[in-house]
């Protein structure tokens, strides 16, 4: 994943695409300044593919936030920066699962764990974050588990 940003910073810099350039510059600032957080504990690695994926999740999650924020308050332009600066953060991004694909993978966990009732939703959702971290919203598909479990 880092070689894919690193790679997409060049090319929007040889192509002087300025809104790219400075996304992709936003993207390796947040996992640096992870991996420097890393460093705080006593791990000497760098963060893995897992945890990108979260943070281009973040990213994405707050620009949407923000996006709402700036059309509710009649500051379109804003908000049409942050929707290009989340087009360009899933480019990264493995593809997201629909609402049926979620199900059909929350039905698929429940199974996986055994789970029987709502006291079981946490290792739901540690067995979905584990494969579909980056591929779905797990604050929508929180309510979803909690439906089938309850």
């Amino acid at each position: 994943m880092r070689d894919q940003i690193t790679a997409g910073l060049k090319v929007a810099m040889k192509a002087k695409d300025v809104e790219r350039l400075s996304t992709l510059r936003l993207i390796n600032a947040a996992i640096k300044d992870r991996d420097i957080a890393l460093r705080g504990t006593g791990d000497e690695g760098l963060v893995g593919n897992p945890e990108i994926l979260a943070i281009l999740g973040k990213m994405v999650k707050q620009r949407q936030e923000s996006a709402r924020a700036y059309e509710e308050g009649g500051r379109l332009e804003l908000a049409e920066k942050e929707l290009s600066e989340i087009k360009i953060i899933e480019d990264y991004l493995p593809r997201q699962l629909n609402e049926e694909e979620s199900a059909k993978a929350v039905d698929a966990a429940i199974a996986e764990v055994g789970a029987e009732s709502i006291r079981d939703m946490g290792k739901v959702m540690a067995v979905l974050k584990d494969k579909y971290t980056g591929q779905m919203d797990f604050g929508k598909t929180g309510p979803l588990v909690k439906d089938r479990l309850g």
